[in-house]
């Protein structure tokens, strides 16, 4: 592990969250330099107890979302342990959770609390529906969101019935959401001096980003009219079979499409006025998208790809996960990181994919054990061997 160095290396981050979107959104913000200090129960983030491990409490899905952390237990309804959160919040520049409003101000962790103990700091926060709104305090989660978002009505369209993005595709953009949001927060307090209180709901965040290409029709003001963009409807978009696999091949512009044309050997259907423009295909797309399918068939993969190399047209193979870990090209670049952890022993990362060249992310602290920096932390905001003890009876490890 190195020091931190990238454009957040001076950040302290007290977090709070568990689960999946509020650990990507802090995992983000270490990543990229930060100081952050994972404040956990006496039972720890649910999340160590999900999927395979060598020991417990440090389960893989923990450890794919809590690098470059650390960890601190503090029972916050134990008022010693409360005092000593709002001691660390005095020293940091950020504060994370991802309680739902009613469930932060009860536990004393909400704006108006902390803030009072540190006026300059970006309390960032995310739930499931607008903090301002009639279901603040309703309960959410990803696969819920997928649904009112209208994610998982996107499958019907397409495929006949509704069905989930088969991640936590709501949790995990929502937390890069939370994480681009605090670095904007950032920024402005060093313009203003001034702290920022940050929140983002996970539904309307998810309707936003869904819509961006669906809104269609709504986009003129007539949604009666229908939504949806009818390409992505398309029953043939989708990794095209080819005589002995599948392959993923996207053109767009008129250019494109002409060196496809030729590529499959149909270059006058460039002259096609069902294909002639980019207006004309979209209207026309079931017919165009059959055809290239019907097209595809006839090849190998390998035969296709040397091809379309040859053409300069955007495709990719569809990947089973395995493979994209033996991919060489990932291998190439430095993707998949592998590394020894002090108690968990060889494990392996994903490298941290935004580049930055004068102040590089990376990983530089492995993920922590349950309440691992306990004592550590105290000290450094001045604890002595009786505040800890005290602090410590609840939980504090």
């Amino acid at each position: 592990m190195s020091a931190p160095t990238g454009p957040l290396a001076g950040v302290r981050v007290v977090d709070l969250s568990e689960n999946v979107l509020g650990p990507m959104a802090t995992q983000t913000l270490g990543d990229m330099g930060a100081d952050v200090i994972k404040v956990e129960t006496p039972r720890g983030d649910p999340m160590r107890q999900l999927g395979l491990s060598r020991h417990a409490g440090m389960a893989s899905h923990f450890l794919a979302f809590n690098r470059n952390k650390r960890s601190l237990v503090l029972d916050l309804k134990h008022a010693p342990a409360h005092a000593a959160l709002l001691r660390l919040c005095r020293t940091a520049d950020v504060f994370v959770h991802n309680m739902r409003p009613a469930a932060a101000e009860r536990l004393g962790v909400d704006y108006a609390a902390i803030s009072t103990a540190n006026p300059r700091i970006v309390h960032a926060s995310a739930s499931g529906y607008r903090k301002d709104g009639p279901y603040r305090d309703r309960p959410a989660y990803d696969d819920v969101i997928q649904g009112e978002s209208g994610l998982a009505g996107l499958n019907r369209r397409a495929n006949g019935a509704p069905r989930y993005v088969p991640m936590a595709m709501a949790d995990k953009l929502c937390g890069l959401a939370l994480a681009s949001a605090v670095g904007m927060a950032l920024y402005r307090r060093e313009k203003t001096g001034q702290g920022e209180e940050i929140h983002v709901p996970m539904l309307e965040t998810m309707l936003a980003f869904n819509l961006a290409d669906h809104l269609w029709h709504a986009t003129l003001a007539e949604p009666e009219k229908g939504m949806g963009y009818p390409r992505m409807f398309a029953a043939h978009r989708r990794p095209y079979a080819t005589r002995d696999g599948h392959l993923c091949i996207i053109a767009n512009t008129d250019d494109q499409w002409r060196r496809l044309f030729a590529a499959i050997g149909r270059p006058e259907l460039i002259e096609d006025p069902r294909f002639v423009n980019l207006a004309e295909r979209t209207r026309n797309i079931d017919a165009l998208l059959t055809l290239l399918s019907e097209k595809v068939a006839e090849r190998t993969t390998a035969e296709w790809r040397e091809r379309l190399v040859q053409a300069d047209i955007p495709h990719g193979p569809a990947a089973e996960l395995e493979a994209i870990a033996a991919d060489p090209y990932l291998r190439d670049t430095g993707f998949f990181q592998r590394y020894e952890h002090p108690s968990e022993g060889p494990l392996m990362t994903t490298a941290v994919p935004v580049t930055l060249t004068h102040a590089p992310g990376g990983l530089h602290r492995p993920q922590p054990r349950l309440g691992e920096h306990t004592e550590e932390l105290l000290r450094e905001l001045g604890y002595d061997d009786e505040g800890i003890a005290e602090i410590g009876g609840r939980g504090a490890r």
